[in-house]
C-alpha cells in the first residue's frame, strides 16, 4: 500500500488508485493530489481490498488486469462492504471488459489509454453528482411490491431487502421521482453521472439491466422501456 496525501488532509475526497503498473498509477495519483484529493495506492487485488477496508475512499480507480485477485473480482468483494464509486480501467474496444466490470458494480469506466486529465475529471464528475436528497417528511415511494426509501437509501421488494449500488439507487430514485414521464438515456446520464459526462450511453441499458435481475422482473414490470425514448417507471 502506498499512501500519496495524507487521508486526514483537507481534501476534494479520498481516491484509491489500484493498477498493478506502478509509473501510471503514482502518475494518475499525482494528478488527482495535485486536484486536492487525498491519494491512496495499491497494486494487487488483495491489497486493494486491505486498503479499501482501512482508506475508506469515495471512489476507486480500479485496474482490470491485477495479480493476486482481478479487478472483477476486486469489484464484487469490495461491493460487499463499500459505496465507493468504482471507475473501472479496461481496454479499449473490449466490450466484455466493460460489461463484466459494470456487472460486478462498477459505477462507470474508462478505457486505455486514457487521458490523465480525462480520469481526473472523471474522478470530479463521479464525487458531483448529488445524493439523493428529500424532505423528512417524505413518504417511502411505493410501485406495487416495490418500495424505494430515499430517507433510508432503502430498496425493498416485497418486504425484502435489495442489495443495489450507488448508482443503481439513483436511477432508481430519478426513474421513480416522476413515475410517468418517459426518460431518455441522455437525461438520465445528466441527472445521474452528469451533464458533462461523454462516453457510451449504453451504460444506462446496462444498469438498468442489473437493475431488473436484481428486482426479479418477469420480464420488466417494475421498470418500463418505452420505444425510440427510454425508460420509466411501471406498476406492478
Amino acid at each position: 500500500m502506498v499512501i500519496s496525501a495524507d487521508r486526514d488532509a483537507s481534501s476534494a475526497g479520498r481516491v484509491l488508485v489500484v493498477d498493478d503498473e506502478k509509473p501510471l498509477a503514482q502518475m494518475v495519483a499525482t494528478y488527482l493530489s495535485r486536484a486536492g484529493y487525498a491519494v491512496a495506492q495499491a497494486h494487487t487485488g488483495p491489497a486493494a481490498l486491505e486498503t479499501a477496508r482501512t482508506e475508506h475512499p469515495d471512489v476507486v480507480v480500479l485496474d482490470l488486469g491485477l495479480p493476486g485477485l482481478d479487478g472483477v473480482e476486486v469489484c464484487r468483494r469490495l461491493r460487499a462492504f463499500s459505496e465507493c464509486y468504482v471507475l473501472m480501467l479496461t481496454a479499449r474496444g473490449d466490450e466484455e471488459d466493460k460489461l463484466a466490470g459494470l456487472a460486478a458494480g462498477a459505477d462507470d469506466y474508462i478505457t486505455k489509454p486514457f487521458s490523465v486529465r480525462e480520469l481526473v475529471a472523471r474522478v470530479a464528475a463521479v464525487l458531483r453528482r448529488p445524493r439523493t436528497t428529500v424532505a423528512p417528511a417524505e413518504p417511502a415511494r411505493v410501485f406495487g411490491d416495490l418500495v424505494i426509501d430515499l430517507t433510508a437509501h432503502e430498496v425493498r421488494v416485497g418486504g425484502d431487502p435489495v442489495a443495489v449500488t450507488r448508482t443503481e439507487f439513483d436511477l432508481l430514485a430519478a426513474l421513480s421521482a416522476r413515475p410517468h414521464q418517459a426518460f431518455s438515456r441522455r437525461q438520465l446520464i445528466d441527472i445521474v453521472w452528469d451533464p458533462a459526462w461523454v462516453g457510451d450511453e449504453r451504460i444506462v441499458d446496462v444498469h438498468i439491466g442489473h437493475l431488473r435481475r436484481k428486482l426479479g422482473e418477469e420480464p420488466t414490470a417494475h421498470i418500463d422501456t418505452v420505444r425510440g425514448v427510454g425508460y420509466r417507471m411501471g406498476a406492478r
